[in-house]
């Protein structure tokens, strides 16, 4: 009789939807920083920032996931991931909570998902009413899109 095993997500908004992230990819959640553009990078990323003399690429996810762009507010945050030794930072609208999923409330996407690139998504959490789209952070900071 195994116990349930859980995984714990650090949950944030783009627009209205809810995602999640493996908390073991996450380092750190800053308040907006100042960005400095690289040219000829891919449109999704926004450019490099420098955190505590380490120079790291931030991406946009609103323009990785063909969202709607809008102007960062108050509320816009970075999250710092770190995969297979690569940082990066993932520029989000506002970062909610700490949420523990059982994997048993965890679902294979559905094939029909319109609004990101399919390849993005783990799976998704239910949790109560609540449905949190769980990322791969891997294939998000491929630069491959």
């Amino acid at each position: 009789m195994a116990a349930n095993i859980t995984n714990k997500y650090v949950v944030f908004k783009l627009e209205n939807e809810e995602y999640g992230i493996d908390i073991l990819k996450v380092k750190e959640i800053k308040e907006m920083l100042r960005i400095t553009r690289v040219p000829k990078s891919p449109s999704f990323v926004r450019g490099v920032v420098n955190l505590r003399g380490e120079v790291i690429p931030v991406i946009d996810l609103r323009k990785k996931f063909n969202l709607q762009s809008t102007n960062d507010s108050s509320s816009t945050r970075i999250v710092i991931v770190v995969v297979d030794e690569i940082t990066v930072g993932l520029i989000i609208d506002t970062s909610s909570e700490v949420l523990e999923i059982d994997k048993e409330l965890i679902e294979e996407p559905p094939a029909t998902i319109a609004s990101i690139d399919h390849s993005y998504i783990y799976g998704i959490g239910k949790v109560g009413e609540r449905l949190i789209i769980l990322l791969d952070a891997s294939k998000i900071i491929s630069m491959n899109a």
